[in-house]
């Protein structure tokens, strides 16, 4: 696996010295002997214009190297040039690191791009309703309820990774139908999100928070 992250890492260069080894032997000898360094050249060089680096953000985010994960997405130069499953989930992530640094319209943009071009995709199945949800959120973010509500509808419909992520998106769906003041509603997701025990500090303290509040709510 070590070997294959640094062949990613210097998969250019190690494509251009092939190609130029390659070209040294044909000249000297001609192309058949030749053909097999013409063929590793071409699909690294290949490889990275159209697959990327991105295998390689993998390591970084484990660890929590948000600083060298943005360093391998700005390394991509020509994003048009990835396929476009690739190019969904590298503007997922760019859109996903605007967030972080609360640059919510960049990442409204790029989020939306991701989410355009991953319908239907496999590799985007299960990131698709985590996009969703985040763009109902940066919705929110600019008190655009009516916006936020659809977006967080679409990722429940989508289906999200995991609980944490479905139990954030009932209380986002609670607040807004608190803000609708349609009360009744707003109590049948807090139950769901409650009902899905999460386990993140941050989901756990909201709902214990929020349930303060919603039994004092008519309906």
């Amino acid at each position: 696996m070590k070997l294959l992250n640094i062949y990613i890492r210097y998969r250019l260069i190690l494509g251009i010295v092939f190609l130029a080894i390659a070209i040294a032997v044909h000249y000297f000898t001609g192309f058949w002997p030749s053909f097999i360094i013409y063929l590793v050249a071409v699909v690294s060089i290949f490889g990275h214009f159209f697959f990327g680096p991105l295998r390689l953000i993998q390591e970084h985010m484990e660890t929590g190297d948000i600083e060298g994960a943005e360093k391998i997405i700005n390394s991509i130069k020509f994003p048009g040039l990835l396929f476009k499953p690739i190019r969904s989930v590298y503007y997922t992530l760019k859109g996903n690191m605007a967030m972080m640094k609360q640059d919510f319209d960049s990442a409204e943009v790029m989020m939306k791009k991701g989410i355009d071009l991953g319908s239907g995709s496999s590799l985007m199945q299960g990131t698709e309703g985590a996009s969703l949800l985040q763009m109902g959120m940066l919705a929110m973010q600019k008190n655009n309820f009516k916006q936020a509500e659809s977006y967080i509808r679409q990722a429940l419909r989508k289906g999200l990774p995991d609980k944490e992520n479905e139990a954030a998106a009932q209380l986002q769906m609670c607040s807004i139908m608190i803000n609708k003041r349609e009360f009744r509603a707003a109590k049948d997701h807090f139950r769901r999100a409650k009902a899905l025990k999460p386990s993140s500090s941050q989901i756990v303290d909201q709902i214990k928070q929020m349930e303060k509040y919603i039994s004092r709510l008519p309906g």
